[in-house]
C-alpha cells in the first residue's frame, strides 16, 4: 500500500513560539499562513505541520499521490482503495471517503494507542 508523503501535525499552544523552536532545529517555511495559525515546515524530507487551535491532539498524516515536496507521484493508491483495504483488515474508520467520488478525499482512524491518523489525498 502506497500512503504517500508522511508528516506529523502538531496541536500547538503558541504558533509563533513553536515556529521559532522548530526553526532552531533546522526546519524552514514550506507552506501555510501564520495569521491563520497554521504552518508547514520542512527539514530535508521531514515535514511537520503546526496548528494552533484547530484540533486537540497531534495527528499522523499521509498524503497519497504526493511526495515530500507536495509534487504528484505516479502511480499511487487512491484513498478509497486504501479505505477498502483498511476496512477489510477490520480497522474501524472514524470518517470515510465517499466511494462514489474521485479525486481529493480523506479518511481518519485511530491506532491502538489512541493516535489519530489522517490519510488526506489532495488530488
Amino acid at each position: 500500500m502506497k500512503l504517500g508523503a508522511f508528516s506529523i501535525s502538531l496541536a500547538v499552544k503558541d504558533i509563533q513560539k513553536s515556529k521559532e523552536f522548530y526553526e532552531n532545529l533546522g526546519f524552514s517555511y514550506f507552506g501555510g499562513d501564520i495569521t491563520q495559525k497554521w504552518l508547514i515546515l520542512k527539514n530535508g524530507n521531514a515535514i511537520i505541520g503546526l496548528f494552533e487551535g484547530m484540533f486537540e491532539n497531534n495527528v499522523i498524516t499521509f498524503n497519497p499521490g504526493w511526495d515530500e515536496n507536495a509534487q504528484n507521484i505516479e502511480p499511487f493508491d487512491d484513498v478509497r482503495v486504501i479505505q477498502d483495504h483498511l476496512k477489510s483488515c477490520g480497522i474501524k474508520l472514524t470518517s470515510e471517503a465517499d466511494i462514489n467520488s474521485s479525486g481529493a478525499a480523506y479518511i481518519t482512524f485511530t491506532d491502538p494507542d489512541g493516535n489519530n491518523i489522517l490519510i488526506d489525498q489532495h488530488r
